[in-house]
């Protein structure tokens, strides 16, 4: 099914150069808030492959005036980049990445160095391999097999490099702002090589739940704060049971709880012997896409206030909802987008099979580039999301070559006109 120069490009994509670029990315500890290095090293990397880029200081106080701006975590710099290839006027399709990854965690749970690639039985192992370091070295092996055949593209296209995905999608939003638009967009977070069309949503949300503090000696004259969740959380696993039945839909079949509610976070008292006055959770809330995250919300709240109600002292003294930090909406492309078909076709060319479509479970920057620019995106990359933010992450060698290979191929084709 390939052309000559197809299979010339598809030919042409560089194992070792591939994971040379993502053993540096790797090596960068771009953590929220300190991903400038990295930035400055993938406009390097974009140039010296021999495409246009464009590098900025992103402006957050201006960003903030965005009604789709969201970021949790503090940052006095950020660095957008984005490399384009091809001068066409013809379609423009976008790959989106981030650079940012989550902290390390338990350094002693790791059998390696996190900031430093390991090649073990196939895999890339360290911080960011899986999510998704490993998805922008495969785009950057793709674009730099495109940019060496000289084969002129009808369109562009162009590698958004964006930070700060991880705490609420303010450097996409930034990209977006800044004018980079396009026809269609692929980001490459870890799908298991399965095609996404669409993805759930995380709303991040906090609940402080009043109780009375007394000495512990006589603890039943003071109402415990962490006994007094009790009832709440019993009422948030009963709002999720519910949810995730009612919503069900066939893109996330194989999942019980494709919309999760997850609490990640409690503390709750200051002393050791004093009945706790106060409990703050926060954590995440799964919204299904297509759902009006409004009436998601107040789902929620009124879960809370029903189960305020039924307890003696939250009845009078009632539990504060804030909604706060990540807001990840959920999105969907339609399964007719050309940036979907033309994805597919050219996964089967590569793989020689026809990929899975499923949804993904996870929040991305996707519903930015869907909701906010209106621009049809699809997830498709190396690894799966369950080796993502844990003790040795990795990601497969072998999904790098696919989705490399998938990237080139589907850029060309869309750029050209062609589907297949």
């Amino acid at each position: 099914m390939l052309s000559i120069v197809e299979s010339d490009i598809l030919n042409a994509i560089d194992q070792g150069m591939l994971l040379q670029d993502l053993q540096a990315l790797i090596a960068f500890p771009s953590l929220g808030g300190t991903e400038t290095p990295v930035q400055e090293w993938m406009s390097a990397r974009l140039a010296a492959i021999g495409l246009e880029v464009d590098t900025w200081e992103i402006d957050f106080n201006e960003l903030r005036t965005h009604p789709a701006f969201s970021m949790e975590v503090p940052r006095q710099r950020g660095v957008g980049v984005v490399g384009s290839l091809g001068a066409g006027d013809g379609p423009t399709f976008i790959l989106n990445g981030h650079v940012d990854v989550v902290p390390v965690g338990d350094i002693t749970q790791w059998t390696s160095d996190p900031w430093t690639a390991t090649i073990r039985n196939g895999t890339v192992v360290g911080r960011g391999a899986c999510d998704m370091k490993g998805g922008l070295a495969a785009a950057l092996a793709a674009l730099r097999a495109l940019a060496a055949s000289g084969t002129m593209l009808g369109g562009r296209v162009a590698l958004h490099s964006v930070i700060a995905e991880e705490d609420g999608g303010a450097g996409t939003l930034a990209t977006i702002v800044r004018g980079h638009r396009g026809d269609g967009a692929l980001s490459m977070e870890p799908t298991e090589l399965m095609l996404a069309p669409a993805h759930a949503g995380a709303l991040s949300f906090r609940i402080r739940v009043p109780g009375l503090s007394a000495h512990g000696c006589v603890r039943e004259e003071g109402v415990s704060a962490i006994e007094a969740f009790r009832p709440v959380h019993e009422a948030l696993l009963a709002l999720e049971a519910e949810r995730n039945v009612r919503l069900r839909q066939p893109l996330f079949e194989r999942y019980r709880l494709p919309y999760a509610l997850s609490i990640g976070r409690i503390t709750a008292g200051d002393w050791p012997s004093s009945v706790p006055d106060l409990l703050v959770c926060e954590g995440r809330y799964g919204v299904a896409p297509g759902e009006n995250p409004a009436d998601a919300q107040h789902a929620f709240d009124q879960a809370v206030s029903d189960a305020a109600d039924g307890h003696a002292y939250l009845r009078d003294h009632r539990p504060a909802v804030e909604w706060w930090g990540g807001q990840f909406l959920p999105a969907r492309t339609p399964d007719d987008a050309r940036v979907v078909t033309t994805t597919m076709a050219a996964a089967e060319d590569v793989m020689g099979r026809a990929p899975r479509v499923e949804g993904m479970t996870y929040g991305a920057d996707m519903r930015l580039l869907v909701n906010e620019a209106r621009i049809p995106t699809v997830l498709f990359g190396p690894g799966d999301v369950r080796h993502a933010h844990r003790p040795d992450e990795f990601v497969p060698i072998d999904d790098l070559l696919i989705v490399a290979r998938v990237v080139a191929l589907t850029a060309l084709r869309f750029c050209n006109g062609v589907d297949r």
